[in-house]
């Protein structure tokens, strides 16, 4: 029986795509400071979506007594060895104290000492109790009347025209619905992606990393479609991570200052540097060199600190704890083994995603992006997405302001909304091909492992393997235009595998372009191992005509801000 879908319609004033922080925390401010609608499309359910869905145990991006914004951003620069766009980092940073208060005030515990002051963790870190984050801000946005939240709504498309968005097309995950969603202003928020190489864990356990396995770079492959231009991909980010849970290591480092060693016991940290790139490229380095494993030191650590660990990640990875407990050694008995992570697109890290203006609006107008969306602004973390989420809705909410009484809200032609359903009803109904989605995320995973600088190449690449990269990932893109799916779970998934081709093919041209090694840690360019200050400008890149072109721009100067002026 042929598969059908039923056509939604919806209009909203603000179409929030992607429910996690910066959407939640953008939906919450337009409603607190306007009378207009916003809709939330969230492709899982808002209550345990996105990165923050398992918990977190600390806010690292605050600004502690003694400290100011500006230092923010020179920590931020510095780890990103240059490559920033300050005016967003200066931005973020002044913004991030206060939406942390508005968090605790719906519900976040956040650690105290006696005097009641907030316990840090480092320079710019503070301690909280976040495995409830994610319920707190979806329970703040069920209590907003102008909020609508779309639970189990995938986002496919945005509908564009002569470079203005007007909404974006989507799918019900489980049922048989085309949305076609008409907007005045539209966010992306929806995370970077993973997936795209080959993992650490291999086969039932694949899902086991360090970002969100169900952030697939959607919006940043829907805004490479639409002709947005993009920044700054090939700043992947490779995760240091305690071996085989993937659970994170800044807990330990900061928090009781282990020191990382190698298997001869010697602290090599500072050989190789402390900004996050070089830590991970020491680890990679020692391996490679017959002094591994890597560890850090825990060794010797109090019984008070033994409880303190286990009761942190019980808040965010409680698979480490788990790893201890079934050891029976405590964390003070046995050092905690270290590795690197597959490379992930994500601009909460680094600084790749969309080129945005400080306010946040992409090159497509009336189109905005917010945290591990939007680029140029690394080290923004979770409170960071919160303040960007503030900073693009208050930008929307001027927008839509100054078109009072020209309302650009409009819905797409009947031609083009029976163009894109009948391709995805197309998916549902042909014979099943030769080759499954599973089987070509897999080929691409290694792909790209292989050839475009993952673990098995520990994180280096040349020009000659990025061409070969090129041109495998290509004729995946030709095989996946013939895959099937029995059901609109199994759409979902073809449609994922197309958006992290895109993706990926964007990637590699990022990675070719830039010749040198500013990071080696995330990405070691053999042809061009060394760093090179020619090299201070953002590569940057524009899907024009169906093709993509890569060009690079200027660093935008220290104390201006940057708006678009061609687009």
């Amino acid at each position: 029986m042929k598969k059908e879908l039923d056509v939604i319609y919806l209009t909203t004033d603000f179409l929030i795509i992607g429910g996690g922080a910066a959407g939640c925390y953008a939906a919450l401010t337009l409603s607190r400071e306007s009378g207009y609608s916003a809709l939330i499309a969230e492709k899982a359910h808002i209550k345990r979506s996105g990165c923050l869905a398992a918990g977190v145990n600390a806010i690292n991006a605050y600004i502690v007594p003694g400290r100011t914004p500006e230092d923010y951003a020179a920590y931020a620069k510095k780890d990103a060895e240059g490559i920033v766009r300050e005016d967003l980092l200066l931005t973020m940073a002044q913004g991030v104290n206060q939406t942390v208060a508005q968090l605790e005030a719906w519900g976040l515990v956040i650690l105290k000492d006696e005097q009641g002051r907030y316990v840090t963790r480092g320079d710019r870190n503070i301690k909280i109790n976040g495995e409830n984050i994610k319920p707190i801000l979806a329970a703040a946005v069920a209590q907003e009347k102008q909020i609508t939240v779309l639970n189990q709504v995938n986002i496919l498309n945005y509908i564009v025209k002569d470079n203005r968005v007007y909404g974006a097309y989507g799918i019900g995950v489980e049922d048989y619905a085309f949305y076609v969603i008409s907007a005045k202003t539209v966010l992306c928020a929806t995370g970077g992606a993973a997936g795209l190489y080959k993992p650490n864990n291999p086969g039932f356990s694949r899902h086991k990393m360090w970002y969100s396995p169900f952030n697939t770079g959607a919006g940043l492959a829907m805004g490479i479609r639409a002709g947005a231009e993009m920044t700054t991909l090939e700043m992947r980010f490779v995760a240091l991570r305690c071996k085989d849970t993937i659970a994170p290591t800044g807990t330990i480092a900061q928090g009781v200052g282990a020191k990382q060693i190698n298997a001869l016991g010697e602290i090599y940290e500072q050989k190789y540097g402390l900004t996050t790139s070089q830590r991970m490229y020491g680890t990679t380095r020692e391996n490679q060199e017959g002094r591994g494993p890597c560890y850090l030191q825990t060794k010797g650590l109090t019984p008070e600190q033994d409880n303190e660990l286990k009761k942190a990640y019980l808040n965010m990875a409680p698979s480490q704890t788990l790893k201890w407990l079934e050891s029976g050694k405590n964390p003070s008995e046995q050092n905690v083994e270290i590795e690197g992570t597959e490379p992930y697109i994500t601009g909460g890290h680094t600084a790749s995603g969309y080129w945005v203006s400080t306010d946040r609006e992409t090159t497509v107008r009336g189109l905005f992006a917010a945290g591990d969306a939007a680029g140029g602004c690394p080290q923004k973390y979770v409170s960071g997405a919160f303040a960007e989420g503030e900073i693009a809705a208050r930008a929307a909410k001027n927008q839509m302001d100054s078109l009072s009484g020209c309302n650009p809200t409009s819905l797409p032609e009947s031609l083009a909304v029976a163009r894109q359903k009948q391709a995805l009803e197309a998916i549902l109904n042909r014979e099943p091909p030769l080759f499954r989605t599973e089987d070509l995320e897999e080929a691409m995973q290694q792909i790209m492992d292989t050839y475009a600088g993952g673990i098995s190449a520990s994180y280096r690449f040349t020009v000659s393997q990025l061409d070969a990269a090129a041109e495998k990932i290509g004729q995946l893109e030709i095989l996946s235009h013939d895959l099937q799916a029995r059901d609109m779970r199994e759409l979902v998934f073809v449609c994922e595998l197309k958006e992290r081709l895109t993706l990926c093919a964007s990637l590699i041209a990022h990675l070719r372009a830039r010749r040198e090694t500013r990071w080696p840690g995330f990405a070691e360019n053999s042809d061009y191992p060394q760093k090179d200050d020619a090299w201070l400008k953002y590569v940057n890149s524009k899907q024009i005509n169906g093709r993509l072109a890569v060009f690079c721009r200027d660093l935008v100067p220290q104390g201006e801000r940057y708006e678009h002026q061609d687009r």
